[in-house]
């Protein structure tokens, strides 16, 4: 979801939901407000006594009210990611309605609970306060909630890092089942809210989103990419999903096909699926796919979209766009119909048209917020806490004694754009000083001043909403406060007051309590200079694009005035940077000769890397990374508590540091939460659900690298050796684990808790595939489960694993397979720590040699390299293109029989070369394609071919600008 620039220019009138006056109620003995006839003949009645503008009118996001038939309106798109955050409407200023609510943790943070049972708690809460604020203004809190996000945390350098789950697609689907259920409500016939997927498929890069194309092969497509969809649509979780902005294999994800196939085939229920903000107009805009928006709106509905989310509450673009889609002959009533019965089918499981309106209605206003709550909040966010490492026994602390609470989070709490609005704040500080004795406390930020070397004059906030270098000297409205938050990007907040420093679209202000909004405007690279002086980079964002130009780089003008004035360091304002107060040192001296420095670094969630905006490194801030350094030198018992949205490569920390803890931005209850850990209240067991690398040189060089399986990304293929596995958690209490058995389809093992308090370990189960005709993973999660143990108490786990749960896609035959092989049984702690393992022999199939006679699609290979895959045609279908000459697909241990024709279907113009062995292998022929006229115009054409038999590997070499979509020899 996005918000767009214009948005803050439009007028209230604009942004008022179109309410009509006495369209609560009509006629009551309608079939379709009868709840003991079946949905489906509900739903038919309704939509047969809509008129066409009225059905067109259900298709966008603001449903607008139907006086006659008593409908009222209906919001598509209220966000609760982690709490109900906020909804798409939007105040006269166009800044998002927000929502004051019990904020849990991020989602991350959710899933390193592993513990489905307390998600589904969790889930319950949240659609208990949408239902709650729904009570309050139903026009404002629609009860389609777009959450939970499945994209798979493939790779920690994805600025939405924090609204996923894991990297590991059966993890993900299991935790976003658990949400989705809670958020559902457990009536069989009614929904306390409408959960939706969001985002379909393969979206993990921001830099370009709507115009990159992820290139995914079929296996990654099927095994990885698409699991956590399935999961939760099959267990009946969720009721649609939101398409992603990018495209795949070079098709908009917006006009998927699977939308209309695939996706609903995975469910037994009806599904409302929508489009994401704005994305039906990328298609004739950034992505230029189609012409008009007439024929990109049929291509949304016909693929499988059922809400437009586009033009705020306007719905009038879209149905005029829809209309002349009919009069064209683009779309028939009947596809108008079967999507607004789609779009209705949830407002009848929500209870809108029934007479009590169903068993969650009278859910009141007074749950939001509650004490019960408050309660689970911190449970969630302790809960969620991982320990990274404990040497020596180095935590948990005692009550009591002299503790130094050092850091820029040591007294702040952040939310981010998809939390909402935290009703209290209870800090990390404020947590510790409720148990410790003595506490002192720095925020490690250092204060400094920065002087234009031209004028000698300060860059000063003496007027907030004007900053300028006018200041004669660095008094406190010229003093900043300044944070490294990683990637070399800093905040600058005035001392004198409190406020930061930010663009705000010209001029410079002082004006803003944090760094927020869609456009994060507070945002700066203080950048030395080899001159000794330091220049400032403005780093506000929208994507990686500039809104503002070519100009980033600060400059002053001859009345002092800030402004970007140029595009480069040589051209910008140069500045003395004068260290008033150097906050690394403040912070060290205060741990020095306490009994604990609690040191706490992490990220600000609206800094550095979220929506619209990737990292580009790992690392914390280097003034961060600094502190870490010198309260570790001033005091031996120091403990790191890491609070950050997204994986952080803290190499010297964990060589050096006795005691890690990592927990996310996990809402008003932060304090508490790790107070509880920290002091013992709590055994840690939390569990880390992505890999934590040792370096970005551990990750592919492009981030928009979506195969797994070549680029070797997750625990499942990569070979480097992580800081932290997969599953990597500890506890003050230690776990034996014994007598495994494998058998009837079951696996068991013994746990037992061999230390002296109660604990939970997270038992888990991973398999590895000994032989396979392809490269299989290193090791994959097959299930896990959270037990709770006493001190000296054992138990027996159990889990399910039959040869069907160990099955994977077969290119060659395009369906599922479970091969013949002896799979290792692997139970343990972390997919590092394994802790007993068994062989598991099955009998399953043997993959036959590929069989190039038939018509074999190019997109089936089984290896690579260079090409790209691209959509078929506009409605469906992949091929395979090349980018450079040399460019090659692969076919394994294909059988070769002697024929002597080589036909290609393909489009454009160019040749294909057949190859035996490899890429420079022996010439068997090649085939020409003539210019067809267009990318989407094929032509099927043949070529000698000189014959061979055996079973031998096929290399096929399309010339660049080719689109080959199918082969066969003959």
């Amino acid at each position: 979801m996005r918000r767009r620039r214009g948005l803050a220019l439009i007028g209230a009138a604009l942004l008022a939901v179109p309410l009509v006056p006495g369209a609560a109620r009509a006629d009551a003995t309608y079939p379709f407000r009868d709840p003991a006839l079946p949905l489906a003949a509900r739903v038919d009645d309704l939509v047969a006594r809509l008129t066409l503008p009225e059905k067109l009118s259900m298709l966008h996001q603001y449903q607008p009210a139907v006086p006659r038939l008593g409908l009222a309106v209906f919001k598509a798109g209220t966000e609760a990611l982690h709490g109900v955050a906020w909804s798409n409407d939007y105040d006269a200023g166009g800044a998002k309605i927000d929502a004051t609510a019990t904020v849990f943790p991020q989602a991350v943070g959710l899933a390193s609970t592993w513990d489905p049972a307390l998600i589904e708690r969790v889930g319950s809460a949240v659609g208990d306060e949408a239902r709650g604020l729904h009570a309050q203004d139903p026009t404002v809190w629609g009860l389609n909630l777009w959450a939970p996000v499945v994209n798979l945390l493939r790779d920690p350098r994805w600025g939405r890092n924090e609204e996923g789950y894991s990297e590991d697609p059966l993890l993900t689907g299991a935790i976003a089942t658990a949400y989705g259920q809670g958020l559902q409500g457990d009536d069989p016939d009614h929904l306390k809210t409408a959960p939706t997927l969001k985002h379909y498929a393969a979206y993990n890069n921001e830099t370009l989103r709507d115009r990159t194309s992820s290139n995914v092969p079929q296996r990654v497509l099927n095994e990885y990419d698409r699991e956590p969809f399935r999961i939760p649509l099959q267990a009946g979780a969720a009721t649609g999903v939101m398409a992603s902005y990018n495209l795949i294999n070079g098709r908009p994800a917006t006009v998927d096909p699977d939308l209309g196939t695939l996706v609903r085939g995975w469910s037994d229920r009806r599904l409302f699926n929508v489009s994401d903000a704005w994305a039906p107009t990328n298609l004739t805009g950034s992505q230029a796919y189609f012409a008009t928006q007439a024929e990109a709106d049929a291509a949304v509905l016909t693929a499988g979209l059922d809400s437009f989310t586009v033009n705020d509450t306007n719905g009038e673009p879209t149905t005029t766009a829809l209309q002349q889609a009919l009069d064209r002959g683009l779309l028939t009533e009947a596809q108008v119909d079967t999507a607004v019965g789609n779009a209705l089918s949830i407002r009848f499981r929500l209870g809108e048209f029934d007479p009590d309106g169903g068993p969650y209605a009278t859910i009141p206003a007074s749950v939001v917020d509650s004490p019960a709550h408050r309660k689970l909040a911190r449970e969630a966010a302790a809960e969620a806490a991982v320990l990274l490492k404990n040497d020596g026994n180095a935590l948990p602390l005692k009550t009591g004694g002299s503790v130094a609470v050092v850091g820029p989070l040591a007294d702040s709490l952040f939310t981010d754009w998809y939390g909402g609005q935290l009703p209290y704040q209870v800090t990390a500080l404020d947590g510790i000083t409720a148990r410790a004795g003595t506490v002192s406390t720095a925020a490690g930020a250092d204060r400094i001043a920065l002087k234009d070397v031209t004028t000698g004059r300060y860059v000063t906030a003496a007027d907030p909403e004007a900053v300028a270098a006018t200041g004669v000297g660095p008094d406190a409205a010229a003093q900043f406060d300044a944070v490294d938050w990683g990637d070399g990007v800093s905040t600058l907040r005035n001392a004198a007051n409190g406020k930061y420093l930010g663009y705000n679209w010209g001029p410079f202000v002082t004006r803003d309590t944090a760094p927020t909004g869609w456009f994060v405007q507070q945002q700066f690279r203080v950048e030395p200079q080899a001159d000794g002086t330091v220049v400032l980079h403005y780093a506000g964002y929208e994507t990686q694009e500039s809104w503002f130009g070519p100009n980033t780089y600060v400059t002053v003008g001859a009345d002092g005035a800030l402004g970007l004035g140029s595009a480069t360091a040589a051209g910008a304002a140069h500045f003395a940077k004068e260290v008033i107060v150097d906050g690394v040192a403040a912070a060290a001296a205060s741990a020095k000769g306490k009994q604990t420095a609690v040191v706490v670094v992490g990220t600000n969630p609206f800094v550095a890397g979220r929506e619209a905006h990737d990292r580009t490194g790992l690392a914390l801030g280097a003034r961060q990374e600094a502190l870490i350094e010198a309260v570790r030198a001033a005091n031996p018992h120091t403990v790191v508590v890491l609070q950050s949205s997204y994986p952080e490569a803290i190499t010297w920390a964990q060589r050096h540091v006795p005691g890690i803890v990592w927990t996310t931005h996990a809402g008003a209850e932060t304090g508490n939460a790790l107070a509880d850990v920290l002091y013992g209240d709590v055994n840690p067991s939390g569990r880390l659900t992505q890999t934590w690398y040792s370096s970005v040189a551990d990750l592919p060089a492009d981030l928009n690298e979506y195969d797994i399986v070549t680029s070797r990304q997750t625990y499942l293929y990569s070979d480097a050796k992580p800081l932290y596995p997969f599953g990597h958690g500890l506890s003050y209490s230690t776990f034996r684990y014994s007598g495994l058995r494998v058998a009837g389809g079951r696996v068991s093992v013994t746990v037992t808790n061999t230390g002296k308090r109660a604990g939970d370990e997270v038992v888990q189960l991973y398999t590895h595939q000994r032989t396979s005709r392809d490269v299989t993973a290193t090791k994959q999660l097959r299930d896990f489960r959270k037990v709770h143990l006493a001190a000296g108490r054992s138990t027996v786990v159990t889990f399910a694993l039959t040869p069907a749960d160990l099955a994977r896609w077969d290119v060659t035959r395009q369906r599922w397979v479970t091969e013949t092989s002896v799979y290792d049984v692997l139970v343990g702690a972390s997919s590092s720590d394994i802790r007993q393992r068994a062989a598991l022999p099955v009998r399953g199939e043997t993959i036959p040699a590929r069989d190039l006679s038939v018509v074999t699609g190019a997109e089936t290979f089984d290896d690579y390299a260079g090409v790209r895959l691209l959509d078929e045609s506009k409605a469906s279908g992949t091929v395979v293109g090349a980018v450079t000459a040399g460019d090659w697909i692969a076919f394994r241990d294909a059988a070769l029989r002697g024929g002597k024709t080589f036909t290609v279907r393909a489009s454009g113009a160019g040749t294909v070369q057949l190859r035996l062995g490899s890429p420079g292998g022996r010439l068997l022929g090649t085939a020409t394609v003539p210019d067809t006229g267009g990318i989407y115009t094929y032509a099927d054409v043949t070529a000698p071919l000189a014959a061979v038999r055996g079973r031998r590997d096929v290399y096929l070499l399309p010339s660049p600008g080719l689109r080959l979509a199918s082969f066969g020899i003959r």
